[in-house]
């Protein structure tokens, strides 16, 4: 059972789902020194527990259709739920490419239930895949989030042996998390990854937060609140893997205020910041989107296209060392986003519906102070006089917005095989 924002329906893309059971002794590490806002950590072992978590595996029927890249994914458990959040927005790139992804149930809350942190009901708990269902998950154990860094790590390494894969071995294997879980491979790029060097090829966060994951006590999970995930933390500069940030504009000082870990690109630490973007919108719960009661329409920019290509860019930087494209950032002042006079953020990577725009495109939220509200930005219709003013007839406006979709594909943005889902956002019936 997946919290999934998009169902998989693997099988119409010739694709195999299997959910196991990955089991072993876990080892709890904590940290030798300070963990310091340039992410230079050492971690040390703190004690084994064993374990038994759950594992998705999408891949390839058939081994001719493998691409040699398997996509292993920290799943999100935000919701109180397991999530495949990076999957949602990856899947056709995932499966037209022929990658396989596996999904792991890192955390105790998404195997043993706790607090849901972003819900309509906030501060209720979720009874986790044992509470959900008994008698399929009842022989699941997790020892605390404490664990969880090694549990990923075993997980991998069943997946670069082909263990997990029914045989298939990978020639890379990437590293993938979003918002929470881009959290966490904060912490693992930071002190877990100098420890098991090579293990991965490469690493995407997706929507990280101001600071990491805190290497919880055993038996408790990790905190959003804690002093770790609250304090100022770069990804460190001399990782030897690549590492690719893909941030929303409402990433930068809404709930997660990345605004305060923005770094500047290095060798191997890349940044990616998308204008107009929320940390979660229309794309993430689809028809849900109505039910969360935001008191305004949440954020519809195309913020999954441009992930795609990010990871596509991660997978040929991983391969041939090629780096990705180098992303202009949105512009600031005074820790604030700068706006044109309809309110859309200047700078930063920018789609065609915010480039061309009839409606401002924000991470700014509606009314609803709910943190899931907060979370899913808004979109907000120009006024009519505004749009004829900028569009001054249907073919002045797909002129500009079809050229901007191929100025997005041409600067690596988004890729060629995208450019369809970006020409769909187009909205000409709003020009009269």
């Amino acid at each position: 059972m997946l919290a999934s924002p998009v169902p998989a329906d693997v099988a119409a893309v010739g694709y195999v789902e299997r959910e196991l059971a990955a089991a072993g002794t876990a080892t709890a590490y904590r940290a030798a020194g300070e963990l310091t806002a340039d992410g230079r950590w050492a971690f040390e072992p703190a004690g084994t527990a064993p374990y038994r978590t759950r594992v998705v595996v999408r891949r390839p029927a058939t081994a001719e259709r493998f691409s040699g890249t398997a996509v292993v994914e920290w799943l999100n458990v935000s919701s109180g739920h397991d999530a495949d959040v990076v999957w949602a927005s990856n899947h056709e790139e995932i499966t037209r490419r022929g990658h396989a992804w596996v999904g792991v149930s890192a955390q105790l809350i998404g195997v043993a239930g706790g607090p849901v942190l972003a819900s309509p009901v906030e501060g209720a708990d979720a009874p986790g895949l044992v509470g959900t269902d008994p008698e399929r998950y009842g022989s699941l154990v997790h020892p605390g989030d404490g664990f969880a860094f090694d549990v990923f790590t075993q997980t991998a390494r069943s997946v670069r042996d082909g263990t997990l894969l029914g045989g298939l071995t990978p020639r890379l294997v990437l590293a993938a998390g979003q918002s929470q879980s881009a959290y966490a491979m904060v912490t693992y790029v930071n002190g877990v990854e100098p420890l098991v060097r090579g293990l991965f090829d490469g690493y995407l966060l997706h929507s990280r937060g101001l600071g990491a994951l805190n290497l919880a006590a055993p038996g408790e999970p990790a905190g959003l609140h804690a002093l770790t995930a609250t304090s100022p933390a770069l990804v460190r500069e001399d990782t030897g893997t690549p590492v690719l940030i893909v941030q929303a504009e409402g990433d930068l000082n809404q709930v997660l205020h990345s605004l305060g870990s923005r770094q500047d690109d290095l060798e191997r630490v890349r940044t990616w910041e998308v204008a107009g973007a929320a940390h979660a919108d229309q794309h993430t719960v689809g028809p849900f989107a109505d039910l969360l009661g935001c008191g305004v329409d949440v954020n519809d920019a195309p913020m999954h296209v441009v992930v795609k290509a990010a990871l596509r860019a991660l997978e040929t930087w991983a391969r041939d060392g090629t780096p990705p494209a180098a992303s202009p950032r949105i512009e600031t002042a005074g820790g604030e986003i700068v706006r044109d006079r309809d309110g859309i953020a200047l700078g930063g990577i920018r789609t065609p519906p915010v480039d061309v725009p009839v409606d401002v495109l924000s991470g700014v939220p509606g009314p609803n102070p709910s943190v899931i509200c907060q979370l899913f930005g808004s979109t907000t219709a120009l006024p009519a006089a505004r749009v004829a003013e900028l569009h001054p007839s249907r073919a002045h406006y797909l002129a500009r917005y079809t050229a901007a979709v191929d100025r997005l594909v041409a600067d690596g943005f988004a890729l060629a095989e995208d450019r369809e889902a970006l020409l769909a956002y187009a909205q000409p019936d709003r020009i009269s």
